[in-house]
């Protein structure tokens, strides 16, 4: 999917959206990070509370890539680096902050059904 301008506020309404959705009870604003290239882009998930309170701890940084026909996903927890980061291709996969596979973090499920609603979204046809 080719970005233009106008729908990079599509697309982060969209991520919103599916953020909001995938980790109930938090609410998401979305900050586009990068310059979109073809369906190359990055961005910043912010979490807030239910309330409004801001919950940095909570923000995620996302990636979109293609890679050949494929479109992948990371999405990392942006205020700490050591935590796990998944990267959703046709598959998850969580990787330590050394680039070893690890098991799932705790509340890392979320983060899963967030990255595959992402990517059956914005995949092409």
């Amino acid at each position: 999917m080719p970005w233009s301008d106008a729908a990079n506020t599509d697309l982060c309404r969209l991520v919103a959206a599916a953020a909001d959705l995938c980790r109930k009870p938090l609410r998401h604003g979305v900050v586009l990070l990068s310059a979109v290239e073809d369906d190359d882009c990055q961005l910043r998930l912010e979490a807030r509370s239910q309330e409004g309170e801001r919950l940095a701890d909570q923000d995620l940084e996302l990636e979109i890539y293609r890679s050949g026909d494929d479109l992948n996903l990371t999405l990392a927890w942006r205020e700490d680096d050591t935590r796990p980061m998944l990267w959703q291709g046709l598959h998850p996969v969580w990787m330590s902050a050394q680039g070893q596979r690890c098991d799932r973090p705790v509340d890392g499920l979320p983060v899963e059904a967030l990255a595959r609603r992402l990517r059956a979204l914005l995949a092409p046809g």
